[in-house]
């Protein structure tokens, strides 16, 4: 799922001379009401910054106090979305992903929050949850494609997915894409 620019850039090596900040995002699974599995995503608040009013999955930039990267991304879906770190079962890691507007590495984990209490949006941060359901991430009709400009390209053809009304492209597409291919190995 990653643009041809983005796979250039990383096979060229040139990343690490960036020195890249560390983030660490949460693919976060639970039931729904009627105990379908749900993924959660999040729209991001417009604001003057290159990932404003996207959608991602929630998460942030490592601070001094956090303890590690999964911890980082702990403690940001709970300033996000409300959900206490001691409530999220962490499956595991994913592929770590280079976000070239920003510069930088995020570490994706998957988690399961498997008694739910409500979301309780950071609403300086977040405009939107985005639920979506799993059975939707499966299904190929889903996948696309798009013409964007972005902060660091013009007019590229990028994969994306349309869920939920939204076009979810980049770093988030490239790990919904992986969780993907996971699941389809213990399916």
């Amino acid at each position: 799922m990653a643009p041809e620019v983005r796979i250039r850039e990383l096979e060229s090596g040139t990343i690490i001379r960036k020195n890249p900040k560390k983030a660490g995002v949460m693919a976060l699974f639970y039931p729904d009401a009627m105990h379908h599995t749900q993924v959660l995503l999040i729209l991001r608040r417009s604001y003057k910054g290159v990932h404003s009013n996207q959608v991602a999955f929630p998460g942030g930039k490592e601070e001094k106090g956090d303890t590690s990267i999964l911890a980082t991304a702990l403690r940001e879906t709970y300033e996000e979305v409300g959900v206490r770190p001691e409530q999220v079962e962490v499956i595991r890691s994913m592929s770590e992903v280079y976000i070239p507007p920003s510069n930088f590495w995020v570490q994706p984990y998957v988690g399961l929050y498997k008694n739910p209490d409500p979301f309780i949006l950071q609403e300086d941060e977040v405009e939107q949850l985005i639920e979506v359901p799993l059975i939707q991430l499966m299904d190929d009709t889903y996948l696309t494609s798009q013409m964007l400009s972005t902060s660091y390209a013009k007019n590229i053809e990028v994969p994306a997915f349309e869920l939920k009304g939204f076009t979810v492209w980049g770093a988030t597409a490239m790990m919904l894409n992986e969780i993907r291919e996971l699941i389809k190995q213990v399916v």
